[in-house]
């Protein structure tokens, strides 16, 4: 009996043991937790910094732009001077043309004059070579009649000759002044040519520099408009870790309340335990008063140990099922099948892009389940993913994030906790899509901006 006894109270200590066991491993779990709570922080951090880092960039080059744009307007400027100065000098230049023009006519007469001098000249040249040039001036001088005829031929013949003097004085001013107004009118216009040209060239360097700057500027609003997009990309990101956070957050304060359910069961058994052995001793004391009904009372005893023993084993968990027409079967493995259909597109290289997860594509109305248990960390309309939800997993201390894109609906909120097979939505055609179906990521740690957390889902989900 005393045997049986101690067998039992064994057997009592075992199961008691193994319920005394169970709050270090949640306390593990919740260490695990928290440390996957700080290693988020820590990216948060890391993430803030870099949009700080982001935010400086685009305001260096916004600075950039505005110089290179207000260098743009003072070259504009000297353009619209330098094309002044070109029309004021193309101005000048049809003037100078005109004045040639007219000193074309002005040549026109001064050839004439000259050309019935030049006749004149050469009938004197002709007399002179006939009759010797000054003789007949004396001939005139001697054949006068009387001293004042004399007189009167002196003074005739001296008229004569100055007037001879004058023409070839006014012929030689005339060709010289004909030479001078045509150098000086070709000067002119050669050096407004000169001038032109060289305004030309400025203004040619001029719009070669603006050109640069043009190129300067819109190569600055690609780099801005780049960052730009990295910011939302980080800020999408940080929003993510505050809610993967979250949702740490929440899966610990369920790690405590299953340790204090835990606790008060543990309780609640080791006192039911030792009112059991206590009851147990007393009966085992009586049954020693009479040998005879010793049997009697340890089949009893037996009895009550097997009572015992059912009632102090833990109850069965109940498998979580989703009633979900047309949703894969749940799996035995750690990630499930997360909708029906086939896969229409694998991970890797895509439209010399990175697809960081799989699409899975079917017909009408298509249920998506959790790969996992987990918690809801966002539930939210995005303009790549559409109708996206994520799912943050603590899995034997490994985070883990499940991403579900382009749902036509969704029927899990942020902070909601999921189970394995769970509908979350239905599959659909939102956001940067082109038919419908279910682009689906898992990623080993937190979601970020350049999914470098990211591995191919076919690797852990039933094909």
């Amino acid at each position: 009996m005393k045997k049986n006894i101690i067998a039992m109270n064994a057997s009592i200590m075992i199961g008691l043991g193994s319920i005394l066991a169970a709050p270090s491993v949640y306390a593990e779990s919740i260490s695990d937790l928290e440390k996957q709570k700080e290693s988020i922080q820590e990216k948060r951090s890391g993430v803030e910094s870099n949009i700080s880092d982001t935010e400086k960039k685009i305001d260096n080059l916004q600075d950039k732009q505005m110089t290179a744009e207000e260098q743009i307007e003072a070259i504009e400027a000297k353009i619209a001077e330098s094309t002044k100065k070109i029309d004021a000098k193309n101005a000048e230049i049809t003037q100078t043309k005109k004045e040639i023009e007219a000193l074309k006519e002005e040549i026109k007469v001064l050839k004439e004059r000259i050309a019935k001098r030049n006749e004149v000249l050469k009938e004197r040249a002709l007399s002179f070579q006939e009759t010797g040039g000054d003789v007949n001036y004396l001939e005139v001088l001697f054949g006068s009649s009387s001293f004042g005829d004399l007189v009167d031929r002196v003074g005739a013949v001296a008229t004569i000759a100055e007037a001879d003097r004058d023409i070839l004085k006014q012929h030689e001013l005339d060709k010289k002044e004909l030479e001078e107004k045509q150098n000086a009118v070709e000067a002119k216009l050669a050096s407004l040519e000169v001038a032109k040209a060289e305004l030309l060239e400025i203004q040619k360097q001029q719009k070669q520099q603006k050109q640069e700057k043009d190129a300067l500027v819109k190569k600055l609003k690609q780099q801005t408009e780049k960052h730009e997009h990295e910011k939302m990309g980080l800020e999408e990101e940080k929003a993510n870790l505050a809610a993967q956070e979250k949702a740490i957050k929440s899966a610990i304060n369920l790690e405590h309340q299953r340790l204090a359910e835990l606790e008060a069961a543990r309780k609640k058994a080791a006192a039911e335990a030792k009112k059991r052995a206590e009851q147990e001793a007393a009966q085992a004391a009586a049954q020693a008063a009479s040998q005879a009904s010793e049997t009697k009372k340890q089949s009893t005893s037996s009895g009550s140990s097997a009572k015992s023993n059912s009632s102090s084993s833990a109850p069965s968990s109940s498998q979580v099922s989703s009633n979900v027409s047309q949703a894969p079967a749940v799996s035995s493995g750690t990630f499930t099948r997360p909708s029906a259909g086939y896969v229409s597109s694998t991970m890797g290289e895509r439209w010399n892009k990175q697809h960081a997860g799989i699409d899975i594509a079917a017909s009408g109305t298509v249920p998506v389940v959790a790969a996992a248990d987990g918690v809801v960390s966002r539930s939210y309309f995005s303009s790549t993913y559409g109708n996206v939800i994520f799912v943050t997993h603590s899995i034997g201390g490994q985070q883990w994030t499940t991403v579900y894109a382009h749902l036509s609906s969704r029927q899990a909120g942020e902070g909601s906790v999921v189970a394995k097979g769970q509908q979350i939505g239905i599959m659909g055609n939102t956001g940067h899509s082109y038919g419908q179906h279910l682009h689906f990521e898992l990623h080993k740690g937190a979601w970020n901006y350049s999914k470098s957390n990211a591995v191919n889902p076919l690797n852990y989900i039933p094909n």
